[in-house]
């Protein structure tokens, strides 16, 4: 129940301060007790609503109720025959509700997508849709443009993929819109998406509320949640990933992309957060930990928790490419040895003498070496390709090893060339 409140909060809605379960009757092979235990008229959470990206903008979609129920079998059907697993029965499961507010396929997919974020984010599931700990059912109307009331409510059954979902409503929209345009009728049915053929296909008509003569469960109390229960509950909830995203943007001047990579993945982002904090490049800290950390991460098979890098060390090398000090490729090898040992930057360059060259007489001489030594890219600079400088400037980081400052030195350069 702490769980299905969470999810509720989460979600912007209100957690009922009473609750209770009720018998939802029905026969059907998935239930062979012809019962399964739901909530009906006081569910555990009303209200809310989900705010995503989706198709170039903002949208909300409001959720109706998030309640708790008991899981059924799953129907199966391979060509003419049919069988229910009934491995997940009785197992309690969260039933979240939207509003009739998603227009297109893939607004339902970005709606899902960022529903599974939220419910990941807050702990309340790891929503690995392999095992089965996500699944949905599809509900479809469709109405002719300018009218309010929505037509009848199909109901496509338990999609287990997202992208399945999007297939499925690509699929059955336009079959909707064409039984009413060639004058047929649609009534309230259950449908099954077949993923290879790619077609929804009718699997029962559809019963009423009614139809479930819904009463209450007797073996189940009612719940009554206490203000100190709620309260512990509250105190679980954590920023949600749009929020986030907008928070790293906005704080940190990050781009999208950046902000979408440390919502993505939780952990990095708050390495992030700690190496950034009071400094003013956020932005140079950010690519170093997305380009280079995360990149290093993955080679070695690394745990960030396990890294030896401290977040602190990060604006240290930062400072010192800033300061000219050392060059962006000493900043790298600095990095990788960094990532080795756990030794600070500062340290790594006074050990291996990796100061960067900005004094203009060793530079001077490094620039006249790399000119005598390639008369034809000397001559190609002349004669108007700029790209010859590259190759110049490229031979003087080769004689120094990597310490020349490569502006200073595309400056000598360029004034000897001129001569």
């Amino acid at each position: 129940m702490r769980l299905t409140a969470l999810a509720g909060l989460l979600l912007n809605g209100a957690v009922s301060r009473y609750a209770k379960f009720d018998r939802k009757n029905y026969f059907y092979p998935d239930m062979p007790k012809n019962y399964q235990i739901s909530q009906y008229d006081r569910p555990s959470t009303v209200g809310g609503y989900v705010e995503f990206e989706t198709e170039g903008g903002i949208h909300r979609v409001n959720v109706t109720r998030a309640h708790l129920e008991e899981d059924v079998g799953k129907n199966f059907h391979f060509d003419r025959v049919s069988g229910v697993d009934f491995n997940r029965a009785g197992v309690p499961l969260l039933e979240i509700v939207s509003e009739p507010e998603i227009t297109s396929p893939q607004m339902a997919y970005d709606y899902l997508n960022a529903l599974k974020d939220i419910l990941i984010y807050g702990g309340v599931s790891d929503c690995d849709m392999e095992k089965g700990m996500v699944r949905c059912d599809v509900n479809v109307s469709v109405r002719p443009k300018g009218q309010q009331l929505l037509g009848q409510k199909i109901e496509i059954k338990n999609m287990n993929s997202f992208s399945g979902v999007r297939k499925a409503l690509e699929y059955e929209i336009p079959r909707q819109i064409g039984v009413l345009q060639s004058g047929g009728q649609l009534f309230q049915e259950t449908r099954r998406w077949d993923d290879v053929g790619e077609i929804t296909e009718s699997m029962r008509s559809k019963e009423q509320a009614h139809d479930y003569r819904y009463f209450p469960e007797p073996d189940l109390m009612p719940l009554a949640p206490t203000d100190t229960w709620l309260a512990e509950v509250k105190s679980r909830l954590v920023e949600l990933p749009l929020a986030r995203k907008h928070r790293f943007m906005k704080q940190y001047q990050l781009p999208a992309p950046d902000a979408t990579t440390f919502v993505n993945d939780v952990p990095l982002g708050q390495f992030f957060e700690q190496a950034a904090a009071g400094n003013s490049n956020p932005k140079a800290i950010a690519n170093w930990v997305i380009n280079n950390l995360r990149a290093q991460l993955t080679d070695t098979h690394t745990p960030l928790a396990e890294t030896k890098i401290k977040p602190d060390a990060i604006p240290e090398l930062v400072a010192l490419g800033e300061s000219g000090k050392i060059s962006g490729k000493i900043a790298q090898e600095g990095f990788i040895e960094m990532f080795a040992t756990g030794e600070r930057a500062p340290a790594i360059v006074q050990k291996k003498g990796l100061v960067q060259v900005s004094d203009t007489g060793a530079l001077d001489q490094f620039c006249e070496q790399a000119i005598t030594a390639n008369p034809r890219s000397v001559a190609d600079y002349k004669a108007g390709k700029g790209a010859a400088l590259n190759f110049l400037k490229g031979q003087v980081m080769k004689l120094s090893k990597g310490k020349a400052n490569p502006a200073l030195a595309g400056e000598i350069l360029e004034r000897k060339l001129r001569a």
